[in-house]
């Protein structure tokens, strides 16, 4: 089949996701390795956003692809009630890997039903019904996982589920407690959210539902001793601390898990996406042993058909042991702290259009405005049609120049695979370099202002 007829079958038949069906012209894409992908005109793609910061071990690793093969010849399918080999095999191991007392895992299919039951956990554990969110958040896109979704997409969806409560998380650039400092913006952060469990009643809270480091909202790293603060009041409060880590796991941020970086222990960790990179749908939650006990005698009421699916579990446990073999999660760090870091800091200084850049591991973003003082983002939040207009040029430019990026708003994501060598990231920063001209445009600031 050639690159027209997959073209033509997609848009006579395929249904896409968060698009105006006829408002889109899907690229049609033949083979991926490693770091790049190539479409039906043989046209190579550096993939700067992992697909959907997904694919963390990068495209078509051979040994993963042979463990799927392999579990294929023996084994494609087992309900969720027997016991299998790699099912087990895969939660002992990211059991193994999650901070101490979280000794359990339920296996979804993605990132969205692993927030929907993470969130019948905390209200099976608490008895509780209302769950606390971030404005700032993606948490998934099934009915409990939107609501507590804070971007845009949740508008077009509700009303859907209730007793989801949303609150303002850190964000030092664009501070909505107008903080002077990171630790000024950590102790506001914090109060607001005791304010908003006290009047909302501390009674009626199950749980606090945060990404560790919001992904598609910002990427958003957490200011020094914030996370711990929210362990603080979660404990303080009998709340179920929920950690999404759906986008920030597995490598993504230079730690197998996020939290590891601060040190904090969440009682529930929602995971998807990095930990066997998509190569099968996967998600699931990490379980305290506190909220797992819970459900000893009292069946959880919740379960999916594909629950703990053997090829996808099989995927999982060979993507951790290469993780293990080929030090990727370290590798991650060290391109973020090596490369990147100082990359995106050269561009920053070159280009004014660039407000700040912010991340770890191979987690970043590069904000943009047109005027550094005021902080004015270059387009609108929330833009569509003729005002998102210099960030589609944007994104057009480094297409051109055989660059894949990830844009959100006023934002252009960073977020290679961890496995992208230091040669590939600066191949992809040179044409990012190139590309912010089209930002650099639309300047009205003074120039020179740091």
């Amino acid at each position: 089949m050639n690159g027209a007829e997959v073209s033509a079958n997609d848009r006579a038949h395929v249904f896409h996701s968060w698009s105006a069906q006829g408002l889109i012209n899907p690229l049609a894409i033949e083979r991926a390795q490693g770091s790049y992908f190539w479409d039906y005109d043989n046209r190579r793609y550096l993939d700067f956003s992992s697909q959907l910061v997904n694919v963390n071990i990068g495209h078509q690793h051979p040994r993963l692809v042979q463990a799927i093969q392999e579990q294929a010849a023996q084994l494609c399918t087992i309900q969720p009630a027997f016991a299998n080999d790699k099912r087990g095999e895969a939660a002992r191991l990211i059991s193994e890997l999650a901070p101490p007392d979280l000794n359990k895992v339920f296996f979804t299919n993605g990132g969205a039903e692993a927030n929907e039951n993470a969130i019948r956990m905390a209200r099976g554990h608490t008895g509780r019904h209302k769950v606390l969110s971030t404005y700032r958040s993606y948490h998934g896109g099934t009915s409990t996982a939107i609501t507590a979704t804070g971007d845009p997409r949740r508008w077009a969806n509700e009303p859907i589920a209730v007793g989801v409560v949303h609150f303002w998380g850190p964000y030092p650039y664009r501070s909505p407690f107008y903080s002077a400092t990171p630790e000024q913006e950590t102790e506001r952060a914090l109060q607001h959210l005791r304010d908003t469990i006290v009047f909302e009643g501390a009674n009626t809270i199950a749980a606090v539902l945060i990404e560790t480091v919001v992904g598609t909202n910002g990427i958003l790293v957490p200011p020094p001793g914030y996370l711990q603060g929210v362990r603080e009041i979660c404990d303080a409060y009998g709340i179920v601390f929920i950690a999404d880590e759906v986008m920030a796991g597995f490598g993504r941020c230079g730690e197998w898990f996020a939290v590891d970086r601060w040190g904090v222990a969440p009682d529930l960790i929602t995971f998807a996406k990095g930990v066997n990179s998509g190569y099968l749908p996967l998600g699931g939650v990490i379980i305290s042993d506190a909220i797992a006990e819970t459900f000893r005698e009292r069946p959880f009421p919740g379960g999916l058909t594909y629950s703990g699916h053997p090829l996808a579990c099989a995927s999982a446990v060979a993507s951790i042991e290469i993780f293990k073999d080929e030090g990727i999660v370290e590798h991650a760090r060290m391109i973020g702290d090596d490369v990147i870091a100082p990359g995106l800091a050269e561009l920053a200084d070159k280009h004014p259009s660039v407000g700040e850049v912010r991340g770890l591991g191979v987690f970043w973003a590069v904000e943009l405005v047109r005027d550094r003082a005021t902080r004015e983002p270059l387009v609108p939040f929330n833009a569509s049609g003729a005002a998102a207009g210099p960030m589609n040029e944007l994104a057009a430019a480094c297409k051109e120049q055989g660059l894949w990026p990830f844009t959100h708003f006023n934002r252009v994501h960073v977020a290679p695979p961890c496995t992208v060598t230091a040669d590939e990231v600066r191949e992809g920063l040179a044409v990012l370099d190139s590309a912010l001209s089209v930002a650099d445009r639309y300047y009205t600031g003074e120039r020179g202002i740091a």
